[in-house]
């Protein structure tokens, strides 16, 4: 073997070390710590114009590794220009492929088109009978207005050939309106006394944010409701209910599902029309969100009556709102 030869394979391995390295960056991964969750890990998909997914995330994600011992990775859309967290790139979501280790996916995405290899490690999850909690927009995550011959493109929330889409077909729902006055009229969450002894619920008193109650029309038989979406008067936690036909009845707000796919095994699935990044300031919700974790792994015997859900060191998250994303921010950042 010669000198140059041994220096080319050098240069070859310095490389895919380098793109390793590279793509590793794209993303952030907290390692679990001590807890019931310890050698569970779960994947965060963040990918919303509105709503802070790439703030509320990895509150959660650190919460999740921190107090309760997940394996937490979250990926977000990243701008490939510069590397940085851009909410605005709907067809760039680097690191899918962390699903096909997760035990859970947690998603916040909203019109995302992802390339068909990528989308394939979330179809892939999905067949297999993987648990999902969807948060907010997910009921509408992904639309294929440019690649509309994709294997995939029947997960539009428009789709005709699927109908309603992944959120419809999947979660239960997909998009219909705003019920309540978006950003004039917050939602209290109200617990469905038939559900009230339901794990997911244990310990929830009290749930509140400042984004609006979704119209929910076409939940499937197999749904239960578990909270309903009081429409308040303003937006503030003290504010009155709205009086008249908008909450009578209530929407639901967040409800569990099971969905059946390709491998003839039901997903556990749940579904909240809240999860924006100020919405989950709630202690409540947070509560709701990390009982839900258990449950879908099948921990929920370890649950106590009160889950820790203080967040790691500072959570100021940005209201949402179009245009409203940090700029510049990359995953070490949030590491």
């Amino acid at each position: 073997m010669t000198t140059k030869f041994f220096a080319m394979v050098a240069a070859v391995c310095l490389a895919l070390a380098t793109t390793n390295l590279a793509s590793a960056k794209d993303w952030v991964v907290y390692e679990g710590q001590s807890g019931a969750g310890k050698g569970k890990h779960i994947v965060f998909l963040s990918g919303d114009e509105e709503y802070r997914s790439e703030e509320g995330l990895p509150m959660l994600a650190k919460l999740l590794a921190t107090r309760h011992g997940f394996k937490c990775t979250v990926l977000f859309p990243i701008n490939p220009q510069d590397g940085a967290i851009d909410p605005t790139v709907q067809t760039n979501i680097p690191g899918m492929a962390a699903l096909d280790s997760a035990d859970l996916c947690v998603m916040l995405l909203r019109f995302r088109e992802l390339p068909d290899a990528e989308m394939k490690h979330f179809v892939d999850y999905l067949n297999r009978g993987k648990p999902i909690i969807a948060l907010r927009t997910s009921t509408h995550a992904f639309a294929y207005s440019r690649n509309k011959q994709s294997p995939y493109a029947k997960f539009d929330w428009q789709s005709k050939e699927w109908p309603g889409g992944f959120g419809q077909q999947v979660l239960g729902e997909t998009w219909v309106n705003h019920h309540g006055d978006h950003g004039k009229q917050s939602t209290r969450g109200i617990i469905n006394e038939e559900f009230k002894s339901h794990p997911i619920l244990r310990g929830v008193t009290d749930i509140w944010g400042p984004s609006d109650v979704y119209g929910v029309i076409h939940l499937p038989t197999s749904a239960s409701v578990l909270v309903r979406g009081q429409v308040l008067s303003g937006m503030q936690p003290n504010d009155p209910p709205v009086e008249g036909p908008k909450n009578q009845p209530m929407m639901p707000l967040v409800w569990i599902n099971d969905y059946t796919g390709e491998s003839g095994k039901p997903n556990k699935i749940l579904a909240t029309t809240m999860g924006a990044a100020t919405d989950l300031e709630s202690a409540g919700l947070r509560r709701l969100l990390v009982n839900a974790c258990y449950w879908t792994v099948g921990l929920d015997k370890n649950l106590p009556e009160s889950v820790n859900v203080d967040w790691v060191g500072e959570y100021k998250p940005t209201n949402f709102g179009f245009g409203k994303f940090k700029s510049g921010v990359k995953p070490v950042n949030l590491e």
